[in-house]
């Protein structure tokens, strides 16, 4: 009976020790295969997480586009070319086409397919602030740009274009706080004469200007480029200096020709703004920049000198006869300046003879007035636009159109 129970105590101990070694074993093998199976994803996308920390995008085989069973293995659900899923934009169409929540969406510049390191995540974030900066950057830049464009563009001298941006201006008129011009059209002896009368609080205003900005024998271009080129308010042709040798030519008060024309009518516009007809026989050109010259104007004759015509029919000689375009500066006693341009050789305006022209500009009130090139030079611009009718084209080309000059007489800032 006692080796029956001795029996029975140890089949009883040894079925324990089994019993305890089959569950501890059950125990680990559940353990080791539920995280293999189970939990699988979960530790992949911890292992790509980490591995994201310290690799840089590129190292991997999925940036040059060729995934690996590893590869997508690590990825998880973000395979193919596509970033982490962490990214959360849905498909890459931009850079790889990763599936589920895969790379980053189209027009995400600068994203290479691959694992983004943190380092990337960063510079990623960081370009598209400064983008952001920049847009709102180059946006203000732009509405300054426009509006600095918007202040200088009739004038050319942003320390005083301020003055023009508040001008009020017609078709026929232009005026601001410094400059006050006036445009009237005359019908005088049967022919179109178009008029400017220019009043200012300085002198300064008054200026000339060369051809395509340069001084020479054959540099021209027509009255209109001149003047928008210095972004004349108002302008005439000049005296075409440049078909000439000789004949002083001093302008905005620097000297470039100083051989003299004997004999020749010249008109000076002082510092002052005063105006003053000299003879070239008689002065020097050092001498008249030495006297305060700002212009000299070699063409003439001169038309008015102290309020009297200073011309008669026997003037016409030597120089274009009878009747033609004409252009004409003059000045009135209160300093008002006169800007006169005549039509010409067409049948609605026969044109001006020299004597005709210096009696209209006497009957404007001009104390001095002073004959420039006329014939198919004339022309008169003003706000960017010709006013007169010019017949600089040549044969064949009809009127209006503009022959190209040497320089301009223009007002402006």
């Amino acid at each position: 009976m006692i080796k029956k129970h001795k029996a029975l105590l140890a089949y009883m101990l040894v079925l324990a020790v089994f019993t305890t070694y089959v569950a501890l074993d059950t125990f680990v093998i559940t353990r080791v295969y539920g995280e293999e199976t189970g939990n699988g994803t979960d530790a992949a996308m911890q292992l790509e997480a980490d591995e994201n920390v310290s690799e840089s995008p590129g190292q991997d085989a999925t940036s040059s586009g060729q995934d690996s069973e590893e590869s997508v293995h690590k990825k998880g659900p973000g395979s193919g070319n596509g970033g982490p899923p962490s990214e959360g934009h849905g498909p890459g169409s931009g850079n790889g086409s990763g599936s589920g929540n895969g790379g980053p969406p189209s027009g995400d510049h600068g994203f290479k397919p691959g694992k983004p390191s943190k380092s990337m995540k960063s510079s990623k974030s960081g370009s598209s602030s400064k983008s952001s900066t920049s847009s709102s950057s180059s946006s203000s830049s732009a509405s300054n740009k426009s509006s600095t464009a918007s202040t200088s563009g009739s004038s050319g001298n942003s320390s005083t274009a301020s003055s023009s941006t508040s001008a009020a201006v017609t078709q026929d008129s232009y005026k601001d706080s410094k400059i006050s011009i006036n445009l009237k059209e005359y019908t005088y002896n049967g022919s179109t004469v178009h008029v400017a009368e220019v009043s200012s609080d300085s002198d300064a205003y008054l200026k000339t200007a060369f051809a395509q900005g340069a001084y020479g024998k054959n540099v021209t271009a027509t009255t209109s480029d001149i003047a928008d080129s210095v972004n004349a308010i108002l302008a005439i042709n000049g005296d075409y200096y440049g078909a000439r040798e000789k004949g002083y030519v001093i302008r905005n008060g620097k000297l470039y020709r100083n051989t003299a024309d004997a004999g020749t009518e010249d008109l000076v516009i002082y510092k002052d703004g005063s105006f003053g007809i000299i003879n070239e026989s008689e002065v020097t050109a050092e001498e008249l920049l030495a006297k305060g010259a700002m212009q000299t104007l070699s063409f003439g004759p001169a038309l008015v000198e102290n309020g009297k015509v200073s011309v008669d029919s026997d003037d016409e000689v030597d120089r274009a006869m009878g009747s033609n375009p004409r252009t004409a500066i003059g000045i009135k006693t209160d300093g008002t300046y006169l800007f006169v341009v005549s039509d010409g050789r067409t049948d609605e305006s026969e044109g001006l003879s020299l004597l005709e022209l210096a009696e209209f500009m006497s009957s404007l009130g001009a104390k001095t007035a002073y004959n420039l090139d006329g014939g198919g030079s004339s022309t008169m611009v003003f706000n960017g636009s010709v006013v007169n009718v010019p017949t600089g084209g040549g044969i064949g080309n009809g009127s209006g159109s503009e022959r190209k000059v040497s320089d301009i007489v223009y007002i402006g800032y």
